[in-house]
């Protein structure tokens, strides 16, 4: 209790040297607060956006290699560029990886119902290949060739109801295997209740089979079957026949039979075209992306794809605050040397003018000890008077200061994103004007090929959710958590006793009688 005692008492006589001691610490102590909240507040931020976010995969035709497949597949100077495809089989297989933090699936089948009659039913269906055809007065007429289809259904399509075109009227949404919901106009038209079950039928086409439309030759099929119970009732908001220029059964949104990516793939069959299957593939980190690409070809992805990342949007949506962190961990660190050496030097001068102090104590039979654990005592006391303020003061000014660094940095990623955009435009300009790839060609297949190609003649755009909907950080909200004031104190007690080693260790190795008798 005497060293504590005197400790205190010498802090408090010694106040002029003990005010510029604690000054040092309190900068040192408020500069960790302020870049330790910013730390751990980003990184738990991101670590949430990558879980939610990833960094969203892009499998795109490699145009140049299309190009070089079609000239030199042409015949009588008649060049054909088609965008490749990626079957539904390796888009399933490809979602398993362990690479991926996500892999969300939309999938379609034409369908047919006993229990349904659709909506617009008089104006007919559609769904398959059509055939042309010269009709009275020479009038060109279109039909369908092979099976009418009046029904959709859709898996894992529920965009709508996030935009508030549809809205959930009774029951509620599909949460297993051979579950939907429909609309109140088709239910209606049905008398169909939640609860109620109901059988669309589906259709499967060989591989390799293509109906021919000279010969109006069927190809080889096979019926699917889909036992669904009715679970919930949607209305319907959406723009009836939506971007469709052709009006009937099928291409009314009426008839959409809502339901999960799993129901539609079930009956699916390796190679059999009639579901098409869409998919969209986050990585866990952008890092990750080589070792998927190398997976995804050695399951078979062709070389006529390029495997990307959207590493753009993952800049937008978590760079600034990377590098934001990054900035503020480097400061921490120069505080913390710099501040480490000061501490020292002080204690040192100020261990030089009391040597004569610890002579006395010495001589008057104190152990190196104990005299010591007094020392280190006087510095924890400085060090935890600093410790509180700079808890308060980092608190208060972390905030500010968060907003100021984050801004910088959005400022900058947004200026560099701009001239990014303006270099792709001119690069694009150039390479049309030299010719490079025919622009409707270049179109097609960059519909077809973002994220991963939708197959057996599914649509081409297709929403996976993930990203898209990711605002980019804007505000970063600091709060002194228990967490962090458990790293200062630890850094402060280092900081304290490493400054008093050093000190201590000049005063110590000294006999009592060399300090009394060097008095200097």
């Amino acid at each position: 209790m005497y060293v504590i005692a005197n400790a205190w008492h010498n802090v408090l006589r010694n106040r002029g040297r003990n005010l510029l001691l604690g000054a040092i610490i309190l900068v040192v102590i408020v500069s960790s607060v302020v870049a330790l909240l910013i730390n751990n507040t980003t990184t738990s931020i991101i670590n949430d956006y990558k879980g939610r976010f990833g960094s969203e995969v892009v499998i795109s035709p490699d145009m140049e290699k299309v190009r070089e497949a079609a000239l030199s597949n042409a015949t009588g100077g008649r060049v054909m560029m088609r965008a490749p495809q990626v079957s539904n089989d390796l888009l399933l297989a490809f979602g398993t990886s362990e690479y991926l933090s996500a892999a969300e699936y939309t999938a379609r089948a034409n369908v047919n119902s006993e229990q349904l009659s659709a909506i617009d039913e008089d104006k007919g269906g559609g769904g398959g290949p059509m055939l042309g055809r010269a009709g009275p007065g020479g009038q060109q007429v279109t039909e369908p060739l092979g099976t009418v289809f009046y029904f959709q259904l859709l898996g894992n399509s529920f965009d709508d109801f996030e935009s508030g075109e549809r809205t959930l009227a009774e029951g509620r949404f599909p949460e297993s295997v051979n579950e939907c919901v429909i609309s109140s106009d088709l239910a209606q038209n049905n008398g169909i209740e939640v609860g109620d079950a109901i059988t669309a039928t589906g259709e499967l086409t060989a591989p390799g089979a293509e109906p021919d439309p000279e010969s109006e030759a069927a190809a080889e099929t096979k019926l699917t079957s889909y036992p669904l119970k009715v679970v919930g009732i949607y209305d319907d908001a959406t723009a009836e026949y939506g971007d469709n220029m052709m009006e009937n059964a099928y291409t009314n949104r009426r008839n959409e039979i809502l339901t999960t990516a799993e129901t539609v793939v079930a009956p699916y069959t390796q190679d059999w075209t009639g579901i098409s299957v869409s998919a969209t593939f986050y990585l866990k980190e952008p890092g990750m992306l080589e070792a998927f690409e190398q997976e995804v070809r050695a399951k078979g992805l062709s070389d006529e794809f390029n495997v990307t990342t959207n590493s753009a949007l993952y800049e937008q949506v978590v760079g600034p605050v990377e590098a934001m962190k990054g900035i503020v961990l480097t400061f921490m660190a120069v505080v913390l040397v710099f501040g480490a050496v000061i501490m020292s030097l002080l204690s040192s001068m100020a261990m030089r003018e009391r040597k004569y102090e610890i002579g006395v104590l010495r001589a008057m039979g104190m152990k190196k000890g104990t005299v010591s654990l007094g020392l280190w005592s006087e510095m924890l006391m400085v060090t935890g008077v600093c410790l509180v303020a700079g808890l308060v003061i980092g608190a208060f000014a972390a905030q500010p200061i968060t907003n100021i660094l984050l801004q910088q940095q959005i400022d900058a990623a947004t200026a560099a994103n701009s001239a990014g955009a303006f270099g792709a435009a001119d690069a694009t300009g150039a390479a049309g004007a030299m010719g490079a790839a025919p622009p409707g060609a270049a179109s097609s297949m960059s519909s077809g090929g973002l994220r991963a190609a939708p197959i057996g003649g599914g649509p081409a755009g297709f929403n996976g959710g993930g990203s898209a909907g990711v605002e980019p950080l804007s505000e970063v909200v600091i709060s002194l958590g228990l967490d962090t004031a458990l790293e200062i104190t630890c850094i402060a007690l280092v900081l304290a006793t490493l400054a008093a080693l050093i000190a201590i260790s000049r005063i110590t190795k000294y006999e009592p009688i060399k300090i009394l008798m060097n008095r200097d």
